[in-house]
């Protein structure tokens, strides 16, 4: 890694811990700078604003990157569903970006918002893939994309992920809400009346 890239990495570290911890608002760039151990000025010349390292947080580190060969059990689209969701939990247990920063800013940030219809939008594409190499017959494409958009509404409200995040007993209350729904969402897809893929 060039020196270039390993203090710009530094202070987006620093950036995304400082925002995670306090909120955007309440972070001072001089609380970045000696975090990232680099001097303000060089922080400016990475990030002439404030603004612009949370653009770069949410715009560089908000898509979890998932192998679908590690969560597609063919011929099983509920257990495909579930090891979705919990990939994508383990990647957001990771992600301050994911777990935090978005919740908190977006509402104040309109960026932010953006950026998480964006997340969201990648997610059902990946969700819609997942369903359709899991599934064992083919099945309209509309089906899927709504599928698919229930299941990413289910993983984004805030008091399901908390759970799942959380310890014993309400992360097992939470993966049988999931289960439940993931076999919902399936039974109504693979039980559909056939009609033309749209």
């Amino acid at each position: 890694m060039s020196e270039d890239v390993s203090t710009r990495v530094r202070i987006l570290d620093a950036a995304e811990t400082l925002f995670a911890r306090n909120g955007f608002d309440a972070t001072a760039t001089s609380a970045v700078a000696s975090l990232a151990a680099v001097p303000k000025g060089l922080l400016f010349y990475y990030f002439p604003a404030k603004a612009d390292l949370l653009r770069a947080l949410v715009g560089e580190r908000m898509d979890p990157a998932i192998e679908f060969e590690s969560v597609v059990e063919h011929g099983n689209p509920i257990r495909s569903l579930l090891n979705f969701a919990s990939r994508l939990r383990e990647v957001q247990r990771d992600s301050e970006v994911l777990r935090v920063i978005i919740w908190r800013e977006e509402r104040t940030h309109p960026e932010v918002g953006a950026s998480l219809g964006e997340h969201r939008r990648h997610l059902q594409d990946a969700v819609e893939r997942v369903l359709q190499q899991s599934l064992g017959k083919a099945i309209p494409a509309a089906r899927v994309r709504a599928a698919a958009r229930a299941w990413v509404a289910v993983l984004a409200d805030r008091s399901v992920a908390d759970r799942a995040a959380s310890q014993a007993p309400d992360a097992e209350r939470s993966m049988t809400f999931l289960t439940e729904v993931a076999e919902l969402i399936c039974d109504g897809l693979q039980h559909a009346n056939p009609s033309p893929a749209g």
